[in-house]
């Protein structure tokens, strides 16, 4: 076996040539003088209702688009007068056209009236001028011959590019509308109202609403009652852009069967790595207390009872001592000594609650880098907005550099769904999201499904949580003081992922970004299939088996900053023999972008568009990548791909990129192109102009497999020393030695 290896070297970076972008029409493709005309008229309909309604200082205008766009193709000069369009964007989703056999994007802005006015003028001008000079329609090749001087309409001046412009919105937007959202509201509700110019309380209070601050946060979102989301609805529906219920049923497993007496023997703790759990209460009548620092963070009025404790000290059980009670799952990692904090019962928690408290968790605790959350909602996520607790935990592991562990929840026991969308807060982008797998690997009985977002793929990953009648087929577990428990649910498949996290990141040295990478690139392996069942795949139980690889595999990781749009290195010295790569390569990155949920379905804020292959020289001598994916949206001179597509395929504004190719025996050895370097490109792209990409770290692991089962390893090593890279093997006896050091206690005498 060999062990993994770690390279370092500087990345070359360089920033983006200024471009204006293009201001012509797909190929073949029209603007008729109808469609203007239609978009024309529903401007005057939007302005004349916000002429009459005054209380949000401007207006909430919808964009609906004919297809889901690229950031390139959205409007550029309607409804941007004053500023530009993507300055003014309130919130994004996605809907169905009518016949639902596609997705098209709706943004929502929020702009002044005067923006609204300037924009009709705009359209009756341009409408005038394709009837008048274009006969009713202008076409992709009418673009290029716009004349330079544009034209003068009914005392209105056109410029050239303010005329293409237009045009382009035109071709691209739909239709303009006030968008309203109702719903049947029974209980109290956790509320997005879209930002406006007026303060919250202020404007609720107009609408017959007056909240206390403590119902607040970041000054959108709200806990409203029954009546008071009722009163939302019948007099501001515009200004609701998403509403979820706050009370969460939590999607327990089954009680489970009784396992009999457990062998109460533990060693008292030392100085092993603590992981942070969230959950309901902690018994610390259990034999492994010791090894538990519990907090209970629930309301004192609020009763907990004996079963309240049954869920989370099982949680807390697999991480302290998992290995015991279930020896064919001994992972090689150890104990883990943990920090408990109970803010939920058996039935439910908070979300809002929840909400408030995270933050003081983590703000407290900064010596916890991996945390585990094994409470899911019963309740299915919505396709076009992140749960408010999932995007809290977006923003906390982004803040405070940890990852969580989440549970994928259980499909609930009285549910016909066999399709169950998974629960809050497994919609977590920046989590490590967590499904279940029974002993032959095949999904449990109890699992729900993803995307998130419809493009996102959760869960990330799956692992053994137990399911079927018997107790050989579950997780043993310890709940109290009488003894283990047989049980099964995604809440006891994720404590082993946090267990395997912890080793890889206290042990074994790795940021979060690396690790998080080796296990999806783990558990996805070769011809790996992505499911919304099970993610990239099931993590191999032994962590030998993610820091290790047989003979004829090199695997090795390299982690760097995005300080400028693209990022690089063009000098792996992946070994050539007679002329060719005799490897079959795979490569996971992953990122911890800074996401916004006001912005809906267009959620993460950076893209990194990730390639990896052979560099070599194209025809007009300049260096490129020979992607093993053959990802080509980023080239010079390439036709751009539809958005859809690009999401789909290379994974455009996902944070993880997993790329692989399949092993056939059909397959043949690579060209090697010049001194047979390899290369790694990263090009960040931004939703906004606010630069949230600057200074992302990011992690990439990268398997080779040598396809004629030779070992090459120590010829990658000295090649890559020899080219200036900095290689270390990481050897796990060694990192364990190291850790228990750096943790030993200091006695002066």
């Amino acid at each position: 076996m060999h062990n993994i290896l770690r390279l370092k070297k500087a990345f070359q970076s360089k920033k983006n040539s200024p471009g204006f972008g293009t201001l012509s029409l797909p190929v073949g493709s029209n603007v008729s003088g109808n469609h203007i005309h239609r978009l024309r008229e529903q401007p005057d309909a939007i302005l004349a209702y916000w002429q009459g309604d005054t209380r949000i200082g401007g207006a909430l205008v919808s964009v609906h688009y004919r297809s889901i766009v690229a950031k390139s193709n959205r409007i550029q000069k309607l409804l941007g007068n004053i500023h530009s369009p993507e300055e003014s964007v309130r919130g994004a989703r996605f809907e169905y056209t009518e016949d639902r056999s596609k997705r098209c994007h709706v943004f929502t802005h929020f702009v002044a009236l005067e923006e609204i006015e300037e924009s009709i003028r705009l359209l009756e001008a341009v409408e005038e001028i394709v009837w008048t000079r274009y006969r009713g329609s202008i076409t992709d090749q009418d673009m290029g011959h716009v004349p330079e001087h544009g034209w003068s309409i009914r005392g209105t001046k056109i410029y050239k590019t303010s005329f293409q412009r237009v045009i382009r919105d035109a071709y691209y937007v739909e239709r303009f509308d006030i968008d309203r959202q109702r719903k049947d509201i029974h209980e109290a509700s956790i509320v997005t109202i879209y930002r406006t110019n007026v303060d919250t309380k202020k404007l609720l209070s107009s609408l017959g609403i007056d909240i206390y601050d403590d119902r607040i946060v970041n000054q959108t979102m709200l806990r409203l009652t029954p009546a008071e989301m009722q009163r939302l609805q019948e007099r501001a529906s515009y200004l609701i852009s998403m509403s979820v219920t706050d009370f969460n049923k939590i999607s327990l497993d089954d009680i489970g069967v009784p396992a009999g007496v457990v062998d109460r023997l533990v060693p008292p703790p030392q100085n092993e790595p603590i992981i942070g759990v969230i959950d309901t209460p902690f018994d610390d009548t259990v034999y492994f207390h010791e090894w538990v620092d519990s907090r209970l963070m629930l309301d004192p009025d609020i009763v907990v009872h004996p079963e309240d404790y049954i869920h989370g000290t099982a949680v807390s059980s697999i991480i302290v001592d998992g290995p015991k009670g279930n020896p064919s799952l001994e992972d090689g990692c150890g104990r883990f000594r943990v920090r408990h904090f109970g803010v939920a019962t058996k039935q439910g928690f908070s979300a809002f609650t929840l909400l408030k408290q995270l933050e003081g968790i983590l703000a407290e605790n900064t010596d916890i880098r991996v945390w585990n959350l094994s409470l899911g909602s019963n309740l299915e996520i919505d396709d076009n907005f992140i749960s408010p607790v999932a995007a809290e935990l977006d923003r906390l592991q982004n803040q405070y550099d940890v990852i969580f562990v989440i549970a994928g929840t259980n499909r609930p026991a009285d549910s016909e769904k066999a399709d169950m969308r998974i629960g809050s807060p497994a919609d977590s982008l920046n989590a490590v999201v967590v499904n279940s797998v029974n002993k032959d690997k095949e999904p449990a009985s109890y699992t729900r499904v993803g995307p998130v977002l419809s493009f996102f793929h959760k869960p990330d990953v799956s692992y053994y949580g137990g399911d079927g009648s018997r107790s050989s087929d579950r997780i043993c577990v310890c709940c109290d003081n009488m003894g283990a428990m047989y049980k099964a649910g995604t809440s006891f498949a994720a404590p082993w992922i946090a267990r395997k996290l912890a080793y890889l990141i206290y042990i074994m040295g790795m940021n979060r970004e690396v690790a998080k990478a080796l296990l999806i690139d783990s558990a996805a392996g070769w011809n790996g299939t992505i499911s919304d069942r099970t993610g990239f795949g099931i993590v191999p139980i032994h962590i030998r088996d993610i820091i290790q690889t047989k003979e004829d595999e090199i695997r090795f990781f390299v982690t760097g900053t995005t300080d400028e749009y693209e990022t690089y290195d063009y000098s792996l010295p992946i070994p050539v023999v007679k002329g060719k790569h005799p490897f079959f390569a795979r490569a996971t990155l992953t990122y911890f972008p800074s996401c916004n949920r006001d912005q809906g379905v267009d959620y993460t804020c950076t893209e990194m568009d990730f390639k990896f292959g052979r560099v070599r020289k194209d025809q007009d001598g300049k260096i490129v990548i020979s992607d093993i994916k053959n990802n080509r949206q980023a080239e010079d001179g390439f036709v751009t791909i539809h958005e859809q597509e690009a999401r789909s395929m290379y994974r455009k504004w996902d944070n993880v990129k997993y790329l692989s190719e399949r092993i056939s025996a059909r397959s043949r050895e690579r060209k090697a192109y010049g001194a047979g370097m390899w290369g790694i490109d990263i090009k960040t792209k931004e939703r906004t102009n606010m630069r949230k990409g600057a200074g992302l770290t990011f992690g990439i692991v990268v398997t080779l497999k040598e396809m004629h089962q030779m070992d090459r390893y120590d010829d990658f090593f000295k090649l890559c020393q020899s080219h200036g890279w900095f290689v270390q093997a990481v050897d796990a006896q060694v990192n364990t030695e190291i850790y228990a050091k750096q943790e030993e206690e200091i006695h002066l005498e």
